[in-house]
């Protein structure tokens, strides 16, 4: 059987390798890793939750890099090219480097019988066989889905985060945040720190961590952060950092996710001393796409990928604290197992003119459901129906004033699609390849 050549190749091949897209479980993850017989010798802090993940290894790599260490970095899902993903050093890892990595992991799994893997896993071991090829001081790790069923969870962390609990991926996790709080602790250590920026953490959570003994870190009890207008403070068990600018990063949220990795950064100290001046760097230098990314011009144009009701309901407020605007456009684009009514209620105060798509990929929603669910909702707004993501943005660009804003919002896929359509519109060359289905978004 001759394998694939190319970095597209190798993904429109290891989509077909499952039956299915997602199958949580660690012990064919694990046993294609024990027969890699991979070696790291990286202080790896993994992290978990509901939201703010990104954002949170955002940080973290941002300000290790500040303080001069060689960081590796693993997220999901992809907007607009897969190299995304893999992040060496502050770059995306290149087409060659990736091909070598599924090579490994296939190479690997062909020695083990009856051992599909699915996307997220080729993905995730291709990902672990990259950064073991590397000199890395650290590697961020971020799950893709729940936590103690994720593929990343075959990797030990020596410091894990959990974000936050909030109701998603109930089909897989539970519908209760108790128990979806119990699989999100999962990535904890006996022994190890345990980070949890969420003040209101699942009991469920804290008697996990208490039972396996790990060093369970709190906001609000052992860690947390104040602020006015133009700085805020950190403080921790025995740290402390004034006097910081707040996060590139839009959002009253991201002092959550920036106490959060200053925390787990104090647990490491010992192994990764972070001097202020690299945590003042990092943090004013961060960058994540599509996390209420507000971009330059007019009308202005808001790109966030909330896509359940938590983070839907922190946009709605981020989108209140930008002030005046005659009108609001939204451009939204939802998979059919998101909560869409508990998504789309935050936002129907915001919103004056709807623009519903179909953001693709067969878990998609069509623009008729999420119609029928505005309507329940008692949405006063117009809504338009259109086919996918690029049409509806480009009506609503088309309709919007100057002094009006449009957002974007609903799916990794919808944000995408739009990302793509703007790359396009000064000529229409230079757009990326549409992402594969962003598995876990």
């Amino acid at each position: 059987m001759s394998l694939p050549d190319s970095l597209q190749g190798w993904l429109d091949w290891i989509e077909r390798q499952h039956a299915r897209p997602i199958e949580l479980g660690l012990d064919r993850v694990r046993r294609v890793l024990q027969t890699m017989n991979l070696r790291n010798g990286a202080v790896v802090i993994t992290v978990g939750g509901t939201n703010g993940k990104g954002s949170t290894c955002a940080m973290l790599d941002a300000i290790l890099r500040a303080a001069g260490y060689r960081v590796g970095v693993y997220t999901s899902p992809h907007l607009l090219r897969y190299n995304e993903r893999v992040r060496l050093l502050g770059q995306d890892a290149d087409d060659a480097v990736l091909c070598r990595g599924f090579e490994a992991v296939e190479a690997a799994r062909t020695a083990l019988p009856d051992t599909p893997l699915t996307y997220f896993e080729y993905g995730t071991l291709a990902a672990w066989w990259v950064f073991c090829q590397q000199a890395l001081d650290v590697v961020v790790l971020e799950v893709g889905l729940g936590g103690r069923l994720d593929a990343v969870n075959v990797i030990d962390p020596d410091c894990a985060i959990v974000t936050g609990v909030a109701m998603d991926h109930m089909d897989y996790l539970g519908d209760t945040r108790e128990k979806i709080g119990f699989e999100k602790a999962g990535i904890y250590r006996a022994g190890r720190p345990a980070i949890c920026s969420d003040p209101q953490p699942p009991q469920s959570l804290v008697d996990h961590a208490r039972a396996i003994g790990a060093d369970l870190r709190i906001s609000g009890r052992d860690f947390g952060f104040s602020g006015d207008k133009t700085q805020w403070q950190f403080r921790g068990r025995q740290q402390r950092r004034n006097s910081m600018a707040y996060p590139a990063l839009r959002g009253a949220n991201q002092l959550l996710n920036a106490a959060g990795a200053l925390a787990a950064l104090e647990a490491i100290e010992e192994r990764l001393p972070v001097p202020m001046q690299a945590v003042r760097q990092g943090l004013m230098l961060v960058e994540v796409p599509a996390r209420f990314q507000v971009l330059p011009g007019r009308p202005s144009v808001v790109l966030d990928v909330a896509h359940n009701p938590q983070s839907a309901a922190v946009l709605a407020d981020n989108l209140s604290n930008m002030g005046f605007f005659p009108d609001t456009h939204a451009v939204c684009g939802m998979l059919a197992d998101k909560d869409i009514a508990g998504s789309l209620k935050p936002m129907l105060a915001r919103v004056d003119h709807w623009y519903l798509c179909n953001p693709g990929g067969p878990r998609a929603a069509t623009p008729e459901a999420l119609q029928e669910v505005l309507l329940g909702l008692g949405s006063k707004a117009t809504v338009s129906l259109f086919a996918d993501p690029a049409a509806a943005f480009a009506a609503a660009r088309a309709k919007a004033g100057e002094g009006d804003r449009i957002v974007t919002f609903g799916s990794f896929l919808t944000v995408s699609a739009v990302m793509q359509s703007l790359q396009r519109q000064p000529a229409e060359v230079g757009s990326a390849a549409p992402p594969t289905e962003a598995r876990h978004g």
